[in-house]
């Protein structure tokens, strides 16, 4: 059943494709940008938001395409950069993205108090906006976001519904899949009629995604380590600009973990004893079966034992899924899955392949460096070579869905030596375009549904061959799997739109409530 969906999806993907080349494309390519028309042919999830959005109607899906990819030329979206927005309006810190929500969804935050109605700044506003979702759509290929609608401190010169609309205009048409929710704080009373306008630009399907809370209810979607403080929150950030924003890793970070004292060089030693751990965790029933392989008098060097425990350990964490980038291809792709404490296995691998001709240094950063031991977390790698990285949480911490590791390499010269002196002074002054970044997000597994952790640990007497064919179907049932999540999220979406068109209405209401009796 999955397989045909799989191939239900790639029929309408290359038919939307088809007729958009044929359709909209001839003879008038100039309403686009070409590179939205490229990106349009190859990017298979992008083609597939618009679908999902559209409930597979491939007619309607050609017309939003349309509409989108129209609006990203007026916008300019895929040069939009910081010199693109006038300084002032970073400064101000009335958009930015920054934490996330109980379910590891990023925080989209618009600080309604920083917002005055101004038709002579409008256009500027709105390619902040674009500004930010863009930059955050390029990172996380359709995450979703919850929008955070500060309504503390705001006066009525601050209510632009035309602003509002745009802003659901985004998710709505330019940006599908990428809400998840808004989240309104603090509405005043008075704005309470315009409720109803915005819910009939919402639709009945999306306005349960809208929330509106006061401090008493804020927490039911947000922990208070990421709400500030005047909403009952924990989280000492502090907006200033420059520099930018990093929205997934605006905190110090650390780069060994809580273990930044060590020698990297002992992270070989660090694998065996994780793979000792991992083999007193083999039911007593393997034990035998292994000893039983062994003669008593065949000799066992050190050598050998070592080489077993490492294999052991690669053979139940090794990940499947590859990024491709053009100095390292990291696997996982996307995540890193760790298991549960019941399951007893919580330790995970970064596989880092160098595809250049020459030796990358690469660095590993964590948004939680209290939580996880990373080992190596600043190295190099030689050329065509691989490098392990074993994740591991420390003092039996929690893993979150809402803590990411960021991955950076640049090109060494040959000449160069990849010494820890050597490295920190490489690190240093290495142009910033020259470093790729690729970032992870984390994934704990429960121990009550079948993984690939925990069934890996139990196929050690399977041939190589069959256990490499299992892991694939393994990997794929996880795929379909998160894919049938996302689907259900995008459902939601609509939902989540229209309690955005709802917040925007109250504002004009209100507004236009205190200019008639003001």
């Amino acid at each position: 059943m999955a397989e045909n969906n799989t191939q239900n999806k790639a029929k309408l993907v290359s038919e939307t494709r088809r007729r958009f080349e044929a359709e909209y494309v001839t003879d008038k390519s100039d309403k686009y940008d070409s590179r939205d028309i490229e990106r349009l042919q190859q990017d298979d999830n992008w083609v597939e938001n618009y679908l999902i959005w559209r409930h597979n109607v491939v007619d309607e899906t050609l017309k939003m395409i349309d509409e989108s990819f129209q609006w990203r030329k007026e916008f300019s979206v895929n040069d939009l950069n910081e010199s693109s927005i006038p300084r002032w309006l970073l400064e101000i810190g009335g958009i930015y993205l920054h934490g996330y929500d109980k379910e590891g969804n990023k925080l989209f935050w618009i600080r309604v108090k920083y917002h005055i109605k101004d038709q002579k700044t409008i256009m500027d506003k709105k390619k902040l906006i674009a500004f930010w979702l863009e930059r955050y759509a390029k990172r996380e290929n359709g995450k979703p976001l919850t929008v955070m609608f500060d309504l503390s401190e705001t006066g009525l010169n601050s209510i632009d519904m035309d602003f509002v609309r745009f802003i659901i205009n985004c998710f709505k048409v330019y940006y599908p899949k990428y809400l998840s929710k808004i989240v309104i704080f603090d509405m005043p009373w008075i704005m309470n009629a315009a409720f109803k306008i915005v819910k009939s630009w919402l639709g009945p399907e999306a306005v349960s995604l809208l929330k509106f809370t006061s401090k008493n209810e804020i927490q039911d979607y947000v922990s208070a380590e990421y709400l500030p403080p005047h909403m009952g929150g924990t989280d000492p950030f502090k907006y200033s600009y420059p520099p930018l924003v990093d929205d997934d890793f605006q905190t110090p970070l650390c780069e060994n973990g809580p273990i930044t004292s060590e020698d990297e060089t002992s992270s070989k030693e660090d694998i065996e004893t994780d793979g000792k751990e991992a083999l007193e965790r083999v039911s007593n029933e393997e034990q035998t079966a292994i000893l039983k392989k062994i003669t008593p008098t065949e000799p066992t060097s050190k050598t050998d034992e070592n080489e077993k425990v490492d294999s052991k350990v690669k053979a139940f964490k090794k990940p499947l899924s590859v990024f491709k980038g053009p100095l390292l291809h990291i696997s996982p792709a996307e995540e890193l899955y760790f298991g549960s404490a019941e399951s007893g296995e919580k330790k995970t691998l970064i596989v880092l392949t160098n595809v250049t001709k020459n030796m990358v240094a690469f660095k590993v950063k964590t948004t939680a460096p209290e939580k996880y031991r990373v080992k190596p977390s600043n190295s190099s790698c030689d050329p065509g070579a691989s490098v392990d990285i074993v994740v591991s949480p420390h003092g039996g911490l929690t893993v979150s869905a809402q803590d990411r590791f960021l991955i950076m390499a640049a090109e060494m010269e040959q000449s160069l030596s990849s010494g820890p002196t050597e490295l920190a002074q490489f690190w240093k002054e290495v142009p910033r375009d020259k470093v790729m970044e690729h970032r992870l997000r984390c994934h704990n597994i429960e121990s009550s549904k079948p993984n690939t952790l925990m069934l890996k640990d139990n196929i050690s007497s399977l041939s190589d061959k069959a256990r490499e064919d299992l892991y694939l179907q393994l990997n794929r049932l996880l795929e379909s799997n998160r894919k049938l999540e996302d689907q259900l999220q995008h459902c939601i979406w609509v939902q989540q739109l229209l309690l955005a068109l709802t917040v925007v209405l109250l504002f004009l209401v209100v507004s236009s409530f205190y200019s008639k009796y003001s």
